[in-house]
């Protein structure tokens, strides 16, 4: 077993780690305090599987989970977050992640998710089963506006969310500052939200930024 584990918390790896080499001893844990030294330390090498922690230094929210899941093409990812699962995670599973780990969880579930994604399998937590399972029932809870949002507009929401301007969205998503502005008038449009200080003050409220 060859992890990749990125988290920026020394104490989070080092729990990590302990518990992944207890289960298996002749796992080999690769660390990265970062999306960028993640990315790095993937390329060319066999990963089995890789632990990403969503609130990096250099990678926040959906758009840190979409800047990791590209190039790890085939290998699994299993996504950590202090964040409000409910909130993120049928977006970073729809996003092509195998599953969504709550970091309030007993630490008995990540061998449980890491053993699942491994073994080609998806991790959810059995609140989280239930809220996919009424969705596909149609029993879809009453929606907030950030969930009327597609994914690309959700991006942008984290990024403005994060005092990011215009041309550096545009920059990070790879479009042209005219489609973000396009974007940002659809998401106004959607939620009616009115300015991106009351977006901010949202996202804040929401858990849908990551902390300073």
């Amino acid at each position: 077993m060859r992890v990749l584990l990125i988290d920026d918390h020394p104490l989070t790896r080092l729990g990590a780690r302990t518990l992944i080499e207890r289960e298996w001893p002749a796992a080999e844990v690769i660390e990265a305090e970062s999306a960028g030294e993640g990315l790095r330390r993937l390329a060319g090498r066999d990963i089995d599987v890789v632990v990403l922690d969503v609130e990096l230094p250099d990678a926040t929210g959906l758009d840190g989970i979409a800047r990791v899941l590209r190039p790890a093409g085939d290998t699994p990812v299993l996504v950590m977050s202090q964040n409000d699962e409910a909130t993120y995670a049928e977006r970073a599973l729809q996003l092509g992640a195998r599953g969504y780990l709550p970091k309030d969880l007993g630490p008995g579930e990540l061998v449980a998710a890491l053993r699942r994604v491994a073994g080609g399998g998806r991790y959810v937590t059995p609140a989280q089963a239930e809220r996919l399972v009424g969705l596909l029932d149609g029993r879809r809870p009453a929606a907030l506006p950030h969930e009327a949002l597609s994914m690309q507009e959700m991006r942008v929401v984290q990024l403005l969310a994060a005092g990011r301007t215009p041309a550096q969205i545009a920059a990070t998503m790879h479009v042209s500052v005219k489609t973000i502005g396009s974007y940002r008038g659809r998401i106004f449009e959607k939620t009616g939200w009115r300015s991106t200080a009351e977006l901010t003050k949202y996202c804040v409220a929401h858990g849908l930024t990551a902390p300073d």
